[in-house]
């Protein structure tokens, strides 16, 4: 009973803690977990967030001064980083640009960075210091619902701050102190939970923003302000701190502002304020500090800066002001004040008129030459067009030789390095993770031993994995079984194609993993190729949707389907020799977070492929052209999509749509309107729909070799997109946008 009694004693005070520890913060849940590893990728390790494993309980990491994770029923709500890198306050301007060492790489991508980092949802608090951020703060910010506290300073942030935040109605602290802002400050007084607002150390102006008056703390120092002191703040009666030093305030100091009843700091230096200080003025009794050094103000001190002096600290000097002469009490004379207070809330008006009518000049002189230089740049350009029409079709004859080396097992040539790929086609690669060769141990980790719940399908084209990274990036695995017999070339040089499947308008390819197992007479080798993981919708689903249908007009299709056209045209012309029969249907264009198109299920040539061609497809050898033009004829369907807005399950339907297209784009502007998807009238120039159009029919041509190349095809919906924007910006874009 005694030994009893002992067990007991030792583990109560263990069975007490398990008790009283929330449950709610016992495990966070798997998709959190790959956000933050994901964080940290985007991040690029900062020393703050070094030594996570996939087994690392994040919700249970030890506290630190640079890291702060609070979890509550299995989701994040509190996520504290301070980096080590400086900020723009500590960096000289006359340096030049910002290097590496402040900021994160030319790789970093604040849009993705805050795509990844608003799927935690239930964030509540986000502090991002010191860690090098950089580029203009997305819209997309307003996405943190439920965030009360946000504070990203010390950054390398610029641009405006987004009007999207006066959206988020349950901040209480916005702090973006220490970034590159500029611009005016959006109005803020929908935030009616806002009690901190620190803005100081941007380059923010000219007009004190609108703000609501249950602020407590109102910090703008250090930037480009230039007005009166707003007469409103009189009722700010909540307000404790109020800093708007080194600015360009001008006018009076009103006599409210020192009497606000919760008022405890007041900074006012650096400015340009004038007038009296009202000798009679009160002091709020909560005064603490008070600076109104190196304005323009004249005068005397007010009478109860001498009863809170005990208790206060009153800075004054560099003003003109009539004081009892102290020690470092250093004043301007009265002419001074008088002077340079008029220079400064007057600006000389003939000066400006002088430049307003040279600047309208110089403008009209610019608009005349670059409207001269576009009319001359499109000359050459359809004459450049012409040309190399002209010259595709001389040549035609001579594509039998590069057929017949594509489908050839012997003479298969080697695929080009990217050093080859022209340097318009490696740019548009430019923000994917290097290519990896990954280990079999890599791959059985990312699909946890290819668990049958991450198969997603199995087909012709073998298995398709969903994986995890060990940085918590999701990715897809395609596991393809390769038996070779005879071959002469080795495996790992028919998968170097792989390296240059990487570009913005296609699903690309991260990086391979091979395993050979030698069977007499034949190896097998399965190629686990590793794709990045596109977590948006499809085109299809997306012109499915009533209501994301509506949300696509003219101007976003364009740039979809240009962007569809530089993927076919990658894989056509940005690898050698190029890939053909890509299986071009519009639910294998996937849309990314930003709706941008990538083209994915397109052919990878494998030797197994170019094996199972040959031997079954031998009066097929000359048929490149045939299988190019088979994809400008898959792409023709897709742009039909996109036009009409309508769902092709059948050729007949293929003809039918073309056939109102041709009517339409042959007889009035009302015809070609009734053809195309309601969703789009008024949002779309005629010219740029006709031409869109036209490049269409061209494509769905029965005869194969009356449809364009893809060249054709991208420049024709290039220059109906140049024609939208030039519409739009005329001001003829309908409010239904």
């Amino acid at each position: 009973m005694k030994i009893l009694w002992l067990c007991f004693s030792y583990l109560f005070p263990a069975i007490i803690l398990v008790l009283l520890t929330p449950s709610s913060v016992a495990q966070l849940s798997p998709s959190e977990g790959r956000i933050l590893f994901q964080v940290q990728k985007l991040l690029e390790y900062p020393q703050a967030l070094q030594g996570w494993t996939r087994w690392t309980n994040l919700c249970f990491l030890p506290p630190s001064p640079s890291l702060k994770i609070v979890c509550s029923n299995g989701h994040v709500t509190e996520l504290t980083i301070i980096g080590n890198k400086t900020s723009p306050s500590s960096h000289n301007p006359k340096a030049g640009a910002w290097t590496s060492l402040q900021t994160l790489s030319e790789r970093f991508s604040i849009d993705s960075f805050f795509t990844v980092m608003t799927k935690l949802s239930n964030l509540k608090v986000l502090s991002l210091v010191s860690l090098g951020l950089w580029g203009p703060l997305p819209a997309k910010i307003n996405r943190f619902w439920s965030l009360e506290v946000l504070n990203i300073s010390s950054n390398f942030i610029y641009g405006g701050i987004p009007q999207s935040l006066s959206s988020m109605r349950n901040l209480r602290s916005l702090v973006l102190v220490d970034n590159l802002f500029n611009g005016s400050v959006p109005d803020l007084q929908r935030l009616t939970s806002l009690e901190e607002l620190n803005l100081g150390g941007n380059n923010l102006g000219a007009q004190f923003p609108s703000v609501g008056k249950n602020l407590v703390t109102i910090m703008l120092r250090n930037n480009s302000l230039r007005s009166h002191i707003p007469p409103q703040l009189v009722h700010f009666d909540k307000l404790q701190v109020f800093d708007v030093s080194s600015n360009n305030f001008f006018g009076n100091i009103p006599s409210f502002l020192i009497s606000l009843p919760s008022l405890q700091y007041l900074n006012l230096a650096s400015n340009h304020l004038s007038g009296n200080l009202s000798v009679n003025m009160a002091c709020s009794s909560s005064l603490t500090f008070v600076d109104i050094s190196h304005n323009l103000l004249v005068g005397k001190l007010p009478s109860c800066f001498g009863s809170v002096s005990s208790k206060a600290k009153v800075l004054y000097s560099g003003n003109c002001l009539s004081t009892e002469k102290r020690l470092n009490d250093q004043q301007h004379p009265f002419s001074f004040c008088k002077r340079e207070g008029a220079l400064a809330v007057k600006p000389p008006a003939k000066n400006l008129k002088k430049e307003s009518g040279s600047g309208a000049k110089l403008g009209l002189m610019l608009g005349i030459i670059v409207g001269i230089v576009l009319i001359g740049g499109l000359l050459v350009l359809l004459v450049v067009c012409i040309f190399r029409k002209s010259k595709a079709e001389r040549s035609h004859p001579k594509m039998d030789k590069s057929v017949a080396n594509k489908y050839s097992i012997s003479v298969s040539p080697r695929p080009i390095g990217t050093r080859h790929i022209p340097q318009a086609m490696k740019q548009a690669a430019v923000g994917l993770p290097p290519y990896r060769i990954f280990t079999s141990e890599e791959i059985e980790d990312a699909t946890n031993n290819f668990d049958p719940s991450n198969l997603i399908e199995e087909g012709s084209l073998g298995q398709l994995y969903k994986g995890w990274l060990r940085d918590g990036s999701v990715v897809l695995v395609n596991c393809v079984k390769i038996k070779q017999k005879g071959l002469p070339h080795s495996i790992m040089q028919q998968v170097e194609v792989l390296h240059n499947l990487r570009h913005r308008h296609m699903v690309s390819v991260l990086g391979h993993c091979i395993i050979t197992e030698q069977e007499h007479p034949q190896t097998t080798s399965t190629v686990f190729i590793v794709f990045e993981y596109i977590s948006n919708v499809s085109l299809r689903d997306q012109l499915s949707d009533g209501r994301k249908r509506e949300m696509l007009k003219w101007p976003q299709r364009m740039a979809m389907s240009i962007g569809i056209a530089r993927g076919v045209q990658f894989l056509h012309t940005g690898v050698a020799p190029g890939i053909y029969g890509n299986n071009l249907k519009i639910e294998n264009i996937l849309l990314d977070d930003s709706l941008n198109a990538k083209v994915s299920r397109y052919n990878i040539p494998l030797p197994s492929k170019i094996a199972h061609i040959e031997q079954n497809a031998t009066n097929h050898i000359g048929s490149t052209n045939d299988a190019e033009k088979e994809d400008i004829y898959q792409l023709g369907i897709i742009l039909l999509e996109v036009i009409t807005g309508k769902q092709i399950t059948s050729s007949s339907e293929i003809e039918e749509l073309k056939e109102e297209l041709e009517n339409g784009s042959s007889e009035a502007t009302s015809v070609i309107r009734s053809a195309i998807d309601p969703s789009l009238r008024g949002t779309y120039a005629y010219e740029s729909m006709k031409t869109a159009v036209q490049i269409t029919i061209n494509c769905l041509s029965k005869v194969s070799s009356q449809r364009p190349s893809i060249e054709d095809v991208l420049w024709n919906l290039q220059y109906a997109m140049q024609v939208q924007e030039s519409w739009t910006s005329s001001g003829n874009l309908s409010t239904k946008l």
